[in-house]
């Protein structure tokens, strides 16, 4: 087996919160150590530039295409993540030795079902970048992950699944496992001993719980599940959502982080109820949105491990043991780290990219067959541009 490779991975997600930078130790196959982790928020200005991008791709044909302020976008992400390296490096300097990283951008337009998918990010600035900050030749950079996949065919999403699986292998519990990530969108991922996983998005999770409580109170988050817990579900909304096509499809399947948001709009009701009410019926629409691709599933699961800023919400996980009627484990119960997961995904992923491996399968995202993906700025190119 190769030598593990110290590894970061560089995340920002649907959610917009900020920078998830994670390091491990990894021969992409299985990780041999787990470093320290950090996220690095937003300011509000970034976040305002970041919801105008979304909504200027929405029009995008080109995904290399960068008309008007996505290009000032893609600029301060680079800059924000180049910060965000400057600033871990600083406090564990130790790990200036990192041999590579993934980086992950920012996905502003995902439509798999006309092969495009969208990320923000400009790799080799972010290599140079890199480079000054490691010294000498640097780490090799990968990014842009997502594009072989749709171009092949697949869904581009989720990508995590092949790490959740390497993690799995050392757990000691109830199978079948589901592994549910709660950023802006909720996927998860099915793991049945050494069968293929299983994984897709499942709806929404905190992107519309977010954007309506910014709304409703100028801030954009139900910290702690307060207001969901104080209100009351609309289960005739919660119905009528649940109607969307999308349900209805199996996996794989893949959902951009606005999808849900003129259905909601139509179908919610949600400008005639209370704030508390909103919040619970959102909330509870991410749990039953779960419990929706369960009959899609190979077999019922039997234990759920929850990851992401979603896990934060004890209500949205009281919501998912209600409706889905199994133990539900926050991911610091098994050992891992919720909030760094996807960021270490990608440093794992970075490592199997240069090692060509897979990071993607027909039972994961419908690719037509196991691809890697991912574009490699080798250490030596990071030196000059």
């Amino acid at each position: 087996m190769p030598h593990p490779l110290k590894a970061i991975g560089l995340m920002s997600g649907t959610s917009l919160d900020g920078v998830d930078v994670a390091l491990i130790e990894t021969d992409g196959e299985s990780v041999a150590a787990f470093g320290p982790s950090r996220t690095y928020a937003y300011s509000s200005d970034d976040r305002v530039l970041l919801v105008e991008a979304l909504e200027l791709a929405r029009g995008l044909t080109d995904r290399d295409a960068r008309p008007g302020m996505l290009a000032d976008a893609e600029r301060r992400l680079t800059e924000r993540h180049a910060e965000a390296l400057a600033a871990f490096f600083r406090e564990f300097p130790g790990h200036r030795d990192v041999a590579a990283i993934g980086f992950h951008g920012q996905t502003v337009l995902h439509r798999p079902e006309i092969r495009l998918t969208v990320q923000i990010g400009d790799g080799p600035a972010l290599a140079q970048a890199a480079r000054v900050l490691t010294g000498g030749a640097g780490p090799s950079l990968v990014y842009d992950l997502r594009a072989a996949d749709v171009a092949a065919g697949g869904q581009g999403a989720p990508l995590v699944p092949v790490y959740h699986r390497a993690l799995a292998r050392g757990l000691a519990l109830p199978g079948p496992l589901l592994v549910l990530n709660l950023g802006g969108v909720a996927n998860i991922t099915y793991i049945d001993a050494d069968a293929d996983p299983v994984a897709c998005d499942t709806g929404p999770a905190n992107a519309l719980i977010d954007d309506f409580m910014k709304a409703r109170t100028g801030v954009p988050v139900d910290r702690d599940g307060a207001a969901a817990a104080a209100g009351r579900v609309d289960e005739a909304a919660l119905t009528r959502l649940l109607d969307h096509p999308f349900f209805a499809r199996k996996p794989p399947k893949s959902l951009d982080r606005n999808d849900f948001r003129e259905w909601v709009t139509l179908h919610g009701g949600l400008d005639l109820m209370s704030t508390e009410d909103g919040a619970a019926t959102l909330t509870a629409l991410t749990a039953a949105c779960v419990g929706a691709v369960f009959p899609h599933l190979p077999k019922r699961p039997a234990t759920l491990i929850a990851a992401g800023g979603g896990a934060h919400n004890p209500t949205l996980l009281r919501f998912l043991h209600e409706r889905l009627g199994i133990p539900v484990l926050r991911a610091e119960e098994v050992g891992w780290s919720g909030d760094a997961l996807e960021a270490q995904a990608f440093a794992f992923l970075a490592v199997r990219s240069m090692r060509g491996l897979a990071l993607s399968f027909p039972t994961t995202t419908g690719v037509p067959q196991p691809m890697t993906g991912g574009i490699v700025v080798p250490a030596a190119a990071s030196q000059g541009s």
